[in-house]
């Protein structure tokens, strides 16, 4: 009998995530597997009714070796994506009886919501459209409630993907390596227009809780870099970058912030209603800290929101094998019986991890180890002996 696996994509979109589809699904074929998409992330088991064709054809898609050729050549999702969580559903789809389901308070920042865990119906359609396994990928919260399925009894393997590269457990998520590419090449392209006009290049970078992207796209480019595991003293920052300035022969510098790197002093600003994880958008720290530049220095400043720009187009190299590496390991696992785990690099070497605990929140970055205070710069010394991406997981 044909044994079926679902795969779903949650959240924020990256390069990658089609190269691991595109590996289930062949390499499913090749060990009997059918493979279905859930379109949308978990949306896609929330607001599935079963009972209306309209919704199946919304929310279901069988994957096959015809329709899945091609989709590695792009960057995106092709199963489209969203920030749902089933076990914490501000409303419950409208064929769906609210009663039905436990609802309880949830905070986060201060900001209390009623929210309905409507797992159960997430199970059912799981049953009904005969999907055995199920391989979820995604970033923390999408990976949290695949582990909630996981001790619900589906065979569930988990697929690490984020810009950030902050999911615990492993030293690697799909998405980095294309997103420290893209801002290299930004970077390096802007030099020309900082350089001609002699003035502060700040950039920001995406990075809410942890400072990877910011400290790795320092690291290639030379420039200072501010991350949010550090709040940085503004006025040393602000003369470093006017030392930088004046050594450099075009008379210009740069800096490269995370969204949520600070000073000290500084509360991060955030706007909008929050996701189904509870996180809010955050005011730009680039445009907060280039007015401060202006205010100490009177120098000009050029602003560059580098964030979703990270994100479209075609994975680099390392995105495309890591994906592609993660999406063979997922499948050989279920077919070996096994769930609850998550692909994974440590030390340098692919394996499984199990899925992180969601309540010890995201990996950071080891200032210690891998952050300059004095300099506000990434630190090049003592990296002998540790992996290919110079982290622990």
């Amino acid at each position: 009998m044909v044994k079926r696996i679902g795969i779903l994509t949650g959240g924020g979109d990256v390069p990658g995530l089609n190269s691991v589809i595109k590996s289930v699904v062949y390499g499913g074929s090749d060990l009997g597997f059918e493979v279905t998409g859930i379109r949308k992330g978990w949306e896609g088991l929330t607001h599935l009714n079963l009972d209306d064709p309209a919704s199946e054809a919304t929310y279901v898609l069988p994957l096959n070796r015809v329709n899945t050729r091609t989709i590695d050549r792009t960057g995106g999702t092709f199963l489209h994506s969203s920030r749902t969580n089933p076990a914490k559903m501000k409303t419950v789809p409208s064929f769906l009886i609210a009663d039905d389901y436990p609802k309880s308070e949830f905070t986060k920042k201060n900001v209390t919501s009623t929210v309905f865990d409507i797992t159960q119906a997430v199970l059912k359609n799981l049953e009904k459209l005969g999907i055995e396994y199920l391989i979820a990928i995604g970033g923390d919260d999408t990976l949290s409630y695949a582990e909630r399925l996981h001790k619900e009894g589906v065979k569930v393997i988990a697929i690490p993907k984020t810009m950030d590269n902050d999911v615990r457990n492993t030293e690697y998520c799909i998405g980095f390596s294309t997103a420290i590419s893209r801002a290299t090449s930004a970077i390096n392209r802007q030099r020309s227009t900082v350089g001609s006009h002699e003035r502060i290049g700040v950039f920001r970078v995406f990075g809410r809780d942890a400072g990877y992207t910011s400290l790795y796209t320092a690291y290639v480019t030379d420039v200072r870099c501010g991350i949010p595991e550090y709040a940085f003293d503004l006025d040393r920052m602000v003369e470093l970058l006017l030392k930088d300035k004046k050594k450099n022969p075009s008379n210009y510098s740069m800096v490269v912030l995370s969204e949520g790197a600070s000073w000290e002093g500084y509360v991060v600003q955030e706007y909008g209603d929050p996701d189904a994880f509870g996180h809010r958008k955050k005011m730009s720290v680039a445009e907060s800290f280039s007015e401060e530049i202006k205010k100490r220095s009177k120098q000009e400043t050029v602003i560059s929101d580098l964030t979703y720009d990270l994100r479209g187009g075609e994975p680099d190299f390392v995105d495309k094998m890591v994906a592609t590496t993660f999406g063979n390991m997922a499948l050989d696992a279920l077919a070996e019986g096994k769930s609850g785990f998550m692909t994974a690099i440590v030390k340098g070497c692919f394996k499984l991890s199990e899925i992180p605990d969601p309540k010890l929140g995201p990996r950071k970055v080891d200032i210690g180890e891998a952050y300059c205070t004095e300099r506000y710069r990434p630190k090049f010394t003592g990296k002998l002996g540790l992996p290919i991406f110079l982290t622990k997981a």
